[in-house]
């Protein structure tokens, strides 16, 4: 088959890691032709170019400014995203006869672009649904159904349903996904709506004592402690206000260490706060090195998730992939709407709590505190990622629907 993939995701190879790449190279093992939109920020002054491989084809699609810019900049941006796909699949695709498309939110403004392609080629589309938009911006409160704002949620809205609308399948990932969005959306046919989860090709980790050894002592780790790590964004969805009432009720706690490391919109939040509080216990990084943030990160005890307790919607962090790869339980803060907490426990690799009491988060965080139980818990948490969240797996649901 002739695949396109649009995605928002930078990169210029399908060797890199990450649940889209790896699930892209499934489709090339599969003697699919896979093509792929791969956008560029104009801050970055790379012209459009197609990047032309044996097996696949990346088209580096110039877009404008979206991330870590001004708000006006990003709406002009967002919104002139499916005209510049749109024309880029005329432009360099037009002689390319596609028989399914994939695609996944954010954002669900590439919509035109899908339609160009199903309407002109007869072809199948398949969503990739992470994120459900507008509605989790309306439970953080950055826009509104209402007033002014209003009239934004009800542009974005009627985009998110013409989306629904024009995909023939739409991968959810995890059931309570598509109980959210069969019971939200009813004009959306059930036989259409699957789970098809956030999955990667697992790597062998590697945990050396020698250089878990070096990564501690180059940070200022302690070897004795539970080192807890949360990696990656550092934002609204994430309800930073809860992680900061997690460490601040540790301080005086000698038997954990935490390692907060990424960026976003929170994070000069969370600086302030380790300033004031002088932590003892704790370290917050902005970057590291890639391979320094690879070895640390697998080097750790155990993996924290947090979620914002105020959304309605089932988010489901793929950061949990990287913490299972690495055969490490997990400790998740979430809301009580998303089913992530289900899944750990039943799985056996970790504990749950709501993010909205510190108490029960402390409980679970003592009982990881047993190194025996880290240890089966790690070895659950591995087997479960091999048994159910391969981009294999994620590649042979969507296949079921063409074989």
């Amino acid at each position: 088959m002739n695949v396109l993939f649009l995605t928002l995701l930078d990169f210029s190879t399908v060797d890199e890691k990450g649940i889209y790449t790896d699930l892209m190279r499934e489709f090339i093992r599969g003697n699919h032709k896979v093509h792929i939109i791969s956008p560029t920020e104009k801050r970055k002054q790379q012209p459009t170019k197609l990047i032309e491989n044996e097996k696949y084809k990346i088209l580096k699609l110039q877009i404008g400014n979206i991330q870590k810019t001004n708000l006006i900049e990003k709406g002009i941006s967002t919104l002139t995203l499916e005209s510049k796909f749109k024309q880029g699949i005329k432009e360099y695709f037009s002689d390319v006869k596609f028989d399914l498309v994939i695609y996944s939110t954010p954002p669900i403004t590439l919509q035109k672009a899908v339609e160009y392609v199903k309407k002109r080629d007869n072809a199948k589309t398949y969503l990739l649904l992470k994120d459900i938009f507008p509605q989790n911006a309306i439970d953080l409160g950055v826009i509104s159904n209402k007033g002014v704002k209003g009239v934004l949620y009800k542009h974005f809205k009627s985009k998110e349903k013409r989306l629904y609308k024009i995909s023939d399948y739409i991968g959810c990932m995890s059931q309570a996904n598509v109980d959210f969005l069969l019971k939200h959306n009813t004009e959306i046919s059930p036989d259409s709506v699957e789970i098809c989860p956030n999955s990667i090709e697992p790597l062998n980790v590697n945990k050396d004592v020698k250089k878990i050894r070096r990564i501690k002592d180059k940070y200022n780790i302690p070897l004795d402690r539970t080192v807890l790590i949360y990696g990656g964004n550092l934002g609204k969805p994430q309800g930073i206000d809860f992680l900061i009432e997690c460490l601040r009720t540790n301080k005086l706690n000698d038997k954990v260490y935490f390692v907060i490391a990424g960026s976003g919109t929170e994070f000069n939040k969370l600086k302030v706060f380790f300033e004031s509080e002088n932590l003892n216990n704790a370290q917050l990084f902005s970057q590291l090195p890639k391979q320094d943030y690879e070895i640390l990160a697998n080097s750790c005890d155990v993996g924290l998730i947090f979620l914002d307790k105020r959304f309605t919607i089932p988010n489901f962090p793929s950061r949990l992939l990287s913490y299972m790869q690495a055969s490490m339980p997990v400790l998740a803060a979430t809301d009580k709407n998303t089913d992530i907490g289900q899944v750990i426990e039943e799985g056996g690799f970790g504990f749950w709590c709501e993010s909205d009491t510190v108490d029960e988060f402390n409980k679970r965080l003592q009982q990881l505190c047993d190194e025996c139980l880290r240890k089966q818990m790690g070895v659950n948490a591995r087997l479960y990622l091999e048994n159910n969240y391969t981009s294999k797996h994620s590649y042979e649901i969507i296949m079921n629907h063409f074989n």
